[in-house]
């Protein structure tokens, strides 16, 4: 068994979209960064990645890469998905939190953890995505970025 955290975050801005767990969610700003910026993947990513011990996202996709310039996460997360198979590890399970003052992610986590369980191969009841506000304290309650964190535990496949 191995166990990995990870965290994110990235900044909203405006003309972008807001892609969390997979899901594009109606919003007037959405989070900048070299990839689609989907700060519950990324953290999700991390975490498995940290737990084999392989680095983190920014060793494996660099975002001074073009090839990575406006990636799909999930894509990337699939890809995390088979490193992981290939060193004969499955999901034993994830939780993870977004951290946003808004909008509100709960019509939304539904959605994102079917998608997270699809691309890493898993039961739908291996992922746990929470939601939090900040009580508008720091970055994430001045609306200024999302953050999102998780942790993961790997068992031998």
């Amino acid at each position: 068994m191995k166990i990995g955290i990870g965290y994110d975050v990235h900044v909203l801005k405006e003309k972008r979209n807001l892609i969390i767990g997979g899901v594009n969610i109606p919003n007037d700003k959405g989070l900048d960064g070299h990839s689609d910026a989907d700060v519950l993947i990324h953290a999700i990513m991390d975490s498995i990645l940290g737990a084999m011990g392989k680095g983190d996202i920014g060793v494996l996709f660099p975002d001074t890469d073009n090839e990575y310039k406006d990636a799909d996460s999930r894509d990337l997360l699939r890809q995390v998905c088979n490193i992981m198979k290939d060193n004969n590890y499955k999901i034993g399970n994830i939780d993870s939190i977004i951290i946003a003052q808004k909008p509100k992610m709960r019509p939304y986590i539904d959605i994102m953890q079917n998608n997270i369980a699809e691309d890493l191969e898993t039961e739908i009841s291996n992922i746990n995505i929470k939601a939090t506000t900040t009580e508008c304290l720091g970055f994430e309650g001045r609306e200024e970025g999302i953050g999102a964190q998780a942790i993961c535990m790997l068992v031998n496949a």
